[in-house]
C-alpha cells in the first residue's frame, strides 16, 4: 500500500505532534522540571503534556522513583520510534536540498520577452553546457502581460525581458538598463552619422510590436517624448526589422546591444538615436517561492556572467 494513501490524516490533525518532542524530552531528561527547561516551558506546561500523553497511550509512561521519573515499558517501546520520527523531521525541515550542476539532470524553462532570446540565449546556452553538460534549456515567448500567469501555472522558471515587478508572490532583480539605436542600409538612405534630431524624425520607420499597436514597445516613450514618428512597418521579431532595412529604405530602432550585435552582419549603418526616451530596464523575474530554491538560485548567477561576456564580446569587434 503507498505509505502516503495508508497515513490517517483526520486522527493525525487532532494530535499535537509537538507531544512528540515533550515526550523524547522526558526520555532524555527523566525529570518533568529538567525536561520543561529543555524546551524553554513553564513545569505545569510539562505536566499537562505528561498528562496528555498518558491519557492518549493509556499508559503511565514515567513513574518517580526516588528522584527520577522512570519509563515505563511501553515508554522505552516507544522511544526509538519517536526519536526516529523527530531525526526525519529535523533533516526534511532543516537540510538544505543541494544543486551539483555538474550531475544535474533537467530542463529549465526560461521565458523572454521579444528580443532577449536571441541576445542571451546562445552566450547562457555555451555558459551552461561548459558547467552543467546534462541541463537542458527551453526558451519561451512571454509576454508582460502573461508573465506572472506563466509563473504561478510553473511554466516557466524564471523570466528575462521588460518586466514588471508583480506583486509580493514575486521577486524581481534589474540585469541592465536599455538603451535604443537605429540603423539603416547606407545605400537606400542618404544620412548622416550620427543622425540628427530632424533627419531622424523625417524618416520612415519599422519598430518592434508585439501588441496591436504599430507603434509597438516604444509606444509609451513616444507618447511621453511628445513625438511622432512615420511608422510605416511594425513586427514581433527584432530579424524581420533587420531584414527590412536591407531592403527598404526604412529606419530601424532596436535596443541598443541587438543593433550593435547584428546590425553590422546584415551590412547596414548603425547610429544612436536622437531622442532621449525612458524605456524600461531588461529585469529577472521569478516566483518568491523558488527564491530559496538552490536549482533556480544557480540558474540566476548564471545571466549576469552570460550577459558580461556578450558585452566583452561586442567590445572586441
Amino acid at each position: 500500500m503507498n505509505e502516503i494513501a495508508s497515513i490517517d490524516h483526520f486522527n493525525l490533525w487532532s494530535f499535537d505532534l509537538n507531544l512528540l518532542v515533550a515526550f523524547d524530552a522526558l526520555m532524555r531528561e527523566r525529570s518533568v522540571t529538567k525536561a520543561a527547561a529543555r524546551l524553554k516551558i513553564q513545569q505545569p506546561a510539562m505536566s499537562h503534556n505528561l498528562g496528555t500523553l498518558r491519557l492518549l497511550t493509556n499508559d503511565e509512561l514515567f513513574v518517580r522513583v526516588g528522584a527520577v521519573m522512570s519509563p515505563t515499558p511501553r515508554a522505552l517501546a516507544l522511544a526509538a520510534p519517536v526519536r526516529q520520527i523527530l531525526e526525519q523531521a529535523q533533516r526534511a525541515l532543516m537540510t538544505r536540498e543541494v544543486f551539483c550542476p555538474e550531475i544535474e539532470q533537467r530542463t529549465f524553462s526560461i521565458g523572454f520577452s521579444s528580443e532577449l532570446e536571441v541576445l542571451l540565449m546562445p552566450s547562457l546556452t555555451a555558459r551552461i553546457q561548459d558547467r552543467a553538460p546534462h541541463v537542458k534549456l527551453l526558451a519561451r515567448p512571454v509576454q508582460p502581460e502573461q508573465v506572472h500567469r506563466a509563473l504561478d501555472d510553473a511554466d516557466i522558471d524564471i523570466a528575462i525581458g521588460c518586466f514588471q515587478k508583480g506583486g509580493l508572490r514575486y521577486r524581481h532583480s534589474m540585469l541592465f538598463e536599455q538603451s535604443l539605436m537605429c540603423c539603416f542600409n547606407s545605400r537606400l538612405l542618404d544620412l548622416p552619422a550620427p543622425i540628427d534630431r530632424s533627419s531622424y524624425l523625417a524618416q520612415r520607420h519599422a519598430l518592434v510590436s508585439q501588441n496591436a499597436s504599430i507603434r509597438g514597445c516604444l509606444d509609451t516613450a513616444l507618447r511621453a517624448a511628445n513625438v511622432e514618428l512615420d511608422v510605416v512597418m511594425a513586427a514581433p521579431e527584432f530579424l524581420t526589422l533587420l531584414g527590412a532595412a536591407m531592403e527598404a529604405p526604412v529606419l530601424v530602432t532596436l535596443p541598443a546591444r541587438i543593433i550593435r550585435r547584428y546590425a553590422p552582419l546584415f551590412g547596414l549603418a548603425t547610429s544612436p538615436i536622437p531622442l532621449d526616451l525612458d524605456v524600461m530596464p531588461i529585469s529577472m523575474v521569478w516566483a518568491a517561492h523558488a527564491d530559496q530554491d538552490p536549482a533556480s538560485e544557480w540558474l540566476r548567477d548564471q545571466f549576469r556572467p552570460a550577459l558580461a561576456e556578450i558585452e566583452a564580446g561586442m567590445e572586441l569587434k
